[in-house]
């Protein structure tokens, strides 16, 4: 991934028009969970939510912060911090990833775990949202250190988490490793609790289907919303900025269907080509003979903020938050956004999209395949039984293309665009399921 305006999108904050959010101040600077409250509340507005039931569903129900503190390999103490916000759980248990990253912190815990309500909600599995993580290089401890971070943190937060209260996955710079740590700790707790967390390897009961869920989840998405256009994912170019896990699958997936993936990029830079590229080459290339992408052959290297307004019919940011601004909106080529990354769209440059008419597929549904792939694991664990990856694959399909026909539904219903029906029809779920259990 290249960084172009921002070294993390854990470190923005978002400048805001007057006229975009009521009672700002002009140009006053937003955090990440003042963003998406802004983006809930333009659906509490479509919906005309009275301002109390407004507070219920924007209040995160529990937030913590605890203090970790290890011995590191060489006999020093390390201390750090984690936080865990649990957003709601009217529609299930909370459910979100963990992400270790120096930046860390409880604003962007509440925002992620907010947009994984309405994730969840919106895909239609029977989760709430959380989010959290531990405030940490993990680039800088050994494994054995992580590893005593991650148990240390379990440690602070058993008592809350659990199959059936708080389902933790992975996130930035967690893997199925870290997963495994916290279903063996958890379990010292609890008894033998797979189900604990969800992106765990298919040999410690993880699900066929989950590593490529995310870019799957993207490729159906682009396809539905070409197939309502009456148009083909064949032949179509898409610009993909992300070649990590999400990226390089929702790549190889596309181009089996005969996209062009025209542009990519990652840490090391972007490369274009107008043609397409190969991406089991690319793939080989850049994974099996560890090289850096922009070092494929016979490439056009690029600036990788030129790949974002790049000659291309899809855009796919797939790596960081914050990339699509008020600064290149309206250089922006591409009719389609595809949001396979965590808010790479600021409230600007949805505004403009939406002026321009570019087609943005929002990050609550285009990236909903990983969660959906998860109540999969969640389930298989719960049942004690193994799904083939066939299986698994046809119920992900089957929830992204029931979540399109909603959105489209809801769309028509009240004429706006895609982003505010996504809220609006997550919002809808959880109020409606928020009055129907009561709340006293």
């Amino acid at each position: 991934m290249h960084l172009c305006a921002q070294s993390s999108h854990l470190e923005v904050k978002v400048v805001l028009p007057i006229n975009l959010l009521a009672g700002a101040d002009l140009m006053a600077t937003r955090t990440a969970n003042e963003t998406t409250n802004y983006f809930i509340n333009q659906a509490f507005n479509i919906l005309d939510i009275d301002p109390t039931m407004r507070d219920v569903l924007e209040t995160p129900s529990r937030e913590v912060r605890v203090e970790l503190i290890i011995t590191k390999d060489d006999g020093s103490l390390g201390h750090y911090i984690g936080f865990r916000v649990q957003h709601d759980d009217t529609l299930g248990p909370f459910k979100g990833g963990l992400r270790y990253h120096p930046n860390v912190d409880i604003d962007h815990a509440r925002s992620l775990a907010s947009l994984m309500t309405w994730k969840t909600a919106l895909i239609g599995v029977p989760f709430g949202g959380g989010k959290g993580g531990i405030q940490v290089n993990p680039h800088e401890l050994s494994e054995a250190e992580l590893e005593r971070l991650t148990r240390k943190f379990i440690d602070a937060i058993h008592d809350i988490i659990g199959p059936h209260r708080d389902i933790p996955a992975p996130d930035m710079n967690t893997n199925a490793k870290v997963m495994s740590w916290i279903f063996d700790h958890y379990s010292r707790y609890h008894g033998f609790s797979p189900g604990v967390v969800t992106g765990k390897s298919v040999d410690l009961h993880g699900s066929l289907g989950r590593d490529a869920a995310t870019g799957r989840g993207c490729a159906f998405a682009l396809r539905e919303v070409l197939h309502h256009d009456d148009k083909k994912v064949e032949g179509t170019r898409v610009a993909i900025q992300g070649f990590g896990n999400v990226g390089s699958w929702a790549a190889r997936l596309l181009h089996e269907q005969g996209a062009r993936i025209v542009a990519l990029s990652d840490i090391s830079g972007a490369i274009y080509n107008a043609d397409g590229f190969n991406i089991p080459d690319v793939m080989k290339h850049t994974y099996e003979e560890e090289n850096t992408l922009v070092s494929y052959p016979g490439a056009q290297v690029i600036d990788g903020c030129d790949l974002l307004t790049c000659e291309c019919d899809v855009l796919m940011p797939a790596a960081i938050g914050h990339v699509l601004t008020e600064e290149n909106a309206r250089d922006v080529q591409a009719k389609y956004i595809i949001e396979a990354a965590n808010g790479p769209t600021t409230v600007e440059a949805d505004a403009i999209f939406n002026e321009r008419g570019i087609i943005t597929v929002p990050d609550i549904y285009a990236n909903a395949g990983g969660v959906t792939v998860s109540y999969f694991e969640w389930t298989q664990n719960i049942q004690q039984h193994r799904w083939e990856e066939d299986e698994v694959n046809r119920k992900l399909e089957n929830h992204m293309v029931r979540a399109h026909n909603k959105l489209r539904e809801t769309m028509h219903a009240y004429n706006i665009p895609m982003r505010q029906a996504a809220f609006v029809t997550a919002v809808e779920r959880v109020l409606k399921a928020t009055q129907e259990r009561g709340l006293q």
